[in-house]
């Protein structure tokens, strides 16, 4: 900016946009003095560099703004844990089925963790049969992302916000084309 710009020749940018041309540093700065703004150098790379005639405070604040506006448009999901136990109680368990809801109400990721110690490790499908049901009862609030994991003493699966989508109809098949009636032939009489 103004006198750190070394090049000996700059493209020069007018505020409005319009191109000066291919002129001296020493002549870039003294449009920009006269003109109560600063000189810029937006691109280096380029040969001459190229640089602008603005007001520096005012392109700052622009720039922090499209970053602002972008970071708002940007989508990060976040993910809850909730954590528990095989032989857990049922009102326990209640309290957790509620906050689990409460978290895929909200569009969150939600990562269900059965956490075992000492001998539980011997009877895992007590805490697999729990989280299978805490799943089952989740079933209308999200949908299970990929198959459980173990991950030490830690068996861990994802359940992403959104319902389930119902499994699609078969299409319908006509019926099948009945033949037509037999009719004896005339001058016979049929008996029932």
């Amino acid at each position: 900016m103004n006198l750190g710009i070394r090049a000996p020749q700059v493209r020069t940018i007018d505020e409005d946009g319009r191109q000066v041309g291919v002129i001296p540093i020493a002549e870039a700065l003294r449009l920009a003095r006269e003109r109560g703004r600063d000189l810029v150098e937006v691109a280096p790379a380029a040969v001459p560099p190229v640089c602008r005639i603005l007001d520096y405070g005012k392109y700052r604040y622009e720039i922090s703004k499209r970053e602002k506006e972008a970071k708002k448009k940007q989508h990060y999901s976040r993910m809850k844990e909730i954590k528990v136990r095989p032989n857990i109680d049922p009102h326990d368990y209640q309290v957790k089925l509620r906050k689990a809801v409460e978290f895929l109400s909200k569009g969150l990721k939600l990562r269900l963790t059965m956490m075992f110690r000492g001998r539980e490790m011997a009877h895992q499908d007590f805490g697999k049969r729990t989280l299978n049901r805490l799943v089952e009862d989740l079933k209308s609030h999200g949908t299970l992302d990929g198959a459980e994991k173990m991950i030490g003493r830690r068996l861990t699966l994802v359940v992403n916000p959104g319902h389930a989508k119902p499994p699609a109809a078969a299409p319908a098949r006509p019926a099948p084309a009945q033949p037509p009636p037999v009719r004896p032939p005339e001058g016979t009489t049929t008996h029932a």
